[in-house]
């Protein structure tokens, strides 16, 4: 992996670097409440889609091969651990932007 030349590579020059931006962030007033009310919303929406097509999917399977195992179960689960991934990744891109 290439290391990454936009950023600062001395520790105190990238504080400086993030103090700056997080001041600038201050002053800047672009981003309203509505803003964090709307990645509340991706985050929400990012784990609910997975899940929800797990239990459908999960469903579907269970009426088609009945047997020992739960495949809604098995499927919710597996939505969640994805849905999780995914909103982790959201997160991660919005904070690597900061």
């Amino acid at each position: 992996m290439k290391p990454d030349r936009s950023r600062p590579s001395d520790l105190g020059e990238r504080i400086d670097h993030r103090a700056r931006r997080k001041e600038k962030a201050r002053r800047d007033k672009s981003h309203p409440v509505w803003f964090g009310l709307g990645m509340f919303g991706l985050v929400g929406w990012s784990v609910a889609v997975p899940t929800l097509l797990g239990v459908m999917l999960g469903l579907w399977m269970d009426r088609r091969w009945p047997g020992d195992v739960s495949w809604t179960l098995t499927l919710i689960i597996i939505g969640v651990a994805l849905g999780c991934l995914n909103a982790w990744y959201w997160i991660k891109q919005e904070n690597h932007r900061d």
